[in-house]
């Protein structure tokens, strides 16, 4: 194999074999890797605008039953610190987003034994109820998979209980890496591979707007992780015509900060080099997936903002609140003057955006500085 061959077929938009990719990741320049990257995102997404949002993430419950070595959030049925938000703390949550600018809730649930799906679909409901402006980017396959086995109904019910209760959008939370030998250490109790992928599948049918993760940094090898790119890559081939499937894509790091796996030793660092080269390598793989996100919030400003030259086109959100990756040792923070200036440092224009990557107006807010370009400019820490 030739790396110059190689990168001609991607530049193509041709698939490349999983063989072929890791000879990519293994063997070609870094400088190389991002010049690739950086011209597929020009093809995928023109222009020199790179996408952020302003969202909230709320857990539903830390109630979870997964068993995941990587997360110090979660707890049982039995803990005193074990909870349910209630509908007045959602309220709070929600008017706080709004006085952001926001119009996205990110819920979060976790596999709760006793929360099945009269649950969700009447605290959908009420959300909607009560604000009915507000996007719910809600649950992950590993919850539909879990609620359709608690109801014993096939995931299309479910998915379309949720989505006439207003679910708006499927986020791709659960995916970790797609290959069970990694889901059986690392989150014994979560559904397989093939299930994620299911419930992503008839999703896509529903015409669900969906999101594609990777967790990297842990027990995977660099072969698993292409594997789980062509899975994602497969499955988005496969989409209904005029559907969106996976409409973006995050790879973010594995925080071990206090875990299970930590305990375990696993200890695995991803280097900035690290990251910013499976970003290139992700938009190389991922032909047919439009958007790509440097997860800022796991990786620091800094390498984000060279991933936006390797192939990441979106900067992901300010997140209000973040809870998960944050107890295992994620302190990265941004607000939306950081967000739009660290943007503009790197050689960008920033555009707000909503889930379905429409691009929206900067709203009036109460909080924390939402700037024009114009305005960014003006700024002497800037010029």
């Amino acid at each position: 194999m030739e790396v110059k061959l190689l990168f001609d077929k991607a530049l193509s938009l041709n698939p490349l074999t999983l063989e072929e990719g890791l000879f990519l990741y293994l063997n070609a320049p870094t400088n190389e890797l991002m010049f690739v990257g950086s011209e597929l995102r020009k093809i995928h997404v023109p222009g020199n605008k790179v996408t952020w949002q302003i969202d909230r993430n709320v857990n539903i419950t830390n109630v979870c039953v997964s068993g995941c070595k990587f997360c110090n959030f979660h707890c049982n049925l039995s803990d005193n610190n074990s909870f349910i938000t209630s509908i007045g703390e959602y309220k709070l949550k929600i008017e706080e987003l709004q006085r952001y600018g926001g119009d996205q809730l990110l819920l979060q649930g976790g596999l709760h034994p006793k929360l099945g799906l009269d649950f969700y679909t009447s605290l959908f409901r009420e959300i909607k109820n009560l604000f009915p402006n507000i996007k719910l980017h809600a649950l992950g396959p590993p919850e539909v998979v879990f609620i359709a086995k608690i109801e014993k109904k096939p995931y299309r019910e479910v998915l379309l209980a949720l989505i006439e209760a207003g679910l708006d959008s499927l986020p791709g939370a659960g995916a970790e890496i797609l290959v069970d030998r990694v889901r059986k250490y690392i989150s014994p109790g979560k559904p397989d591979a093939q299930a994620w992928l299911d419930v992503m599948a008839v999703a896509h049918e529903l015409g669900l707007v969906t999101s594609a993760t990777m967790m990297i940094g842990h027990v995977e090898t660099m072969e698993e992780r292409i594997e789980h790119l062509i899975k994602l890559r497969d499955l988005q081939a496969k989409k209904p015509i005029g559907t969106s499937g996976f409409l973006n894509f995050i790879v973010w790091t594995f925080q071990g900060k206090g875990t299970k796996l930590e305990e375990l030793g696993v200890s695995t660092i991803v280097t900035p080099e690290e990251y910013i080269r499976t970003i290139a390598i992700c938009r190389i793989m991922l032909n047919n997936i439009k958007h790509i996100q440097a997860s800022w919030l796991t990786v620091g400003k800094d390498t984000a903002l060279v991933c936006l030259h390797a192939g990441a086109n979106d900067f992901g959100s300010i997140m209000i609140e973040e809870n998960v990756v944050s107890s295992a040792g994620a302190t990265n923070r941004m607000d939306s003057y950081g967000m739009q200036k660290a943007i503009v440092d790197a050689g960008y224009t920033p555009q707000l955006r909503n889930q379905k990557y429409d691009h929206i107006a900067l709203p009036e807010c109460e909080f924390s500085e939402i700037l024009s370009l114009e305005e960014l400019k003006k700024r002497p820490e800037i010029v």
